[in-house]
């Protein structure tokens, strides 16, 4: 099957849409040239690895149905942490570190393709939950209270990375969560927005099993900084936030085309332009959070 691709130059990213006549989701893979200038927020002080799987087709029956990330979970001194790809990490050290006639090369052989963009910085200001993430060309920012989560703790544990770690479970915005936390690491942290019990979750998931995280990895010293991208964000709340990513999933070509009003012309296999790319799909999956609509 023919990709057709798209170099804007006047914004140094390379489109590379992904199409075909049978498919229940799309995508437009962006890469960008060089990394956003950052601001660092602070030293973390250690860090933790997670394997993140999320399932992106509640319909199948296989396990294809799953798409998986590692996220890197970044605690500071003072309690604050930030949650994000460890795949853009590695993506953004590469790109300082090649030349502007080798990121072509790169992109072709996969080397630039992205995690995921979600970010979720804790404590961050002080008592606040900021999540940052890129939807298409745009980047989206909001900030919203510390949630309380109600957690029920259980006699149930397991093992994880050699740490004995016991249940604990809590619904919230609109999914029942199971997790397991060890008292060992005495921090009241977690993947993604969880936390709040007394050791550091370890591993969670819904009760469908469509979002799972699990620590894979442990980093006493930690000696990354801290840092957030300096870009202009759409600064919005958490419904806005998910209405736009709501947009852009059920029809990506034509949230790409409104918002930046440039044409993103696809082609089939016989290089002639299709048009049914620009018909909306509906999702085979929920998102994390399924209470935005209310």
């Amino acid at each position: 099957m023919r990709k057709s691709c798209i170099i804007i130059s006047a914004l140094a990213f390379s489109l590379l849409p992904l199409f075909g006549r049978t498919i229940k989701s799309r995508q437009i893979s962006i890469f960008q040239s060089k990394v956003p200038e950052t601001e660092t927020l602070a030293d973390e002080k250690i860090e933790f690895v997670y394997e993140y799987r999320w399932c992106n087709d509640t319909t199948a029956t296989d396990q294809d149905n799953f798409k998986s990330d590692r996220m890197l979970l970044q605690i500071a001194p003072d309690g604050m942490s930030k949650f994000s790809s460890y795949k853009n990490l590695t993506v953004d050290s590469l790109l300082m570190n090649i030349t502007t006639e080798q990121i072509a090369d790169a992109a072709v052989e996969g080397k630039l393709s992205n995690g995921e963009f979600m970010t979720i910085f804790k404590n961050y200001p002080q008592g606040k939950l900021t999540h940052t993430e890129k939807i298409c060309m745009d980047w989206f920012r909001y900030e919203e209270e510390m949630p309380a989560l109600q957690w029920e703790l259980s006699d149930s544990t397991i093992n994880v990375l050699g740490y004995e770690c016991q249940e604990a479970r809590c619904t919230f915005r609109g999914r029942e969560w199971r997790a397991f936390f060890t008292e060992d690491i005495p921090v009241m942290d977690g993947p993604w927005k969880l936390a709040g019990l007394p050791g550091l979750i370890m591993k969670a998931s819904d009760s469908k099993n469509e979002y799972v995280f699990e620590c894979i990895g442990i980093k006493s010293k930690g000696q990354r900084p801290i840092t957030l991208y300096k870009v202009p964000y759409n600064k919005t709340d958490r419904k806005g936030f998910y209405s736009a990513k709501n947009r852009y999933d059920l029809n990506p070509y034509a949230y790409y085309e409104t918002t930046t009003g440039n044409d993103l012309p696809v082609y089939d296999e016989y290089g002639d332009i299709t048009t049914d790319v620009y018909d909306p799909i509906p999702l085979s999956y929920d998102y994390i959070e399924r209470d935005w609509k209310k």
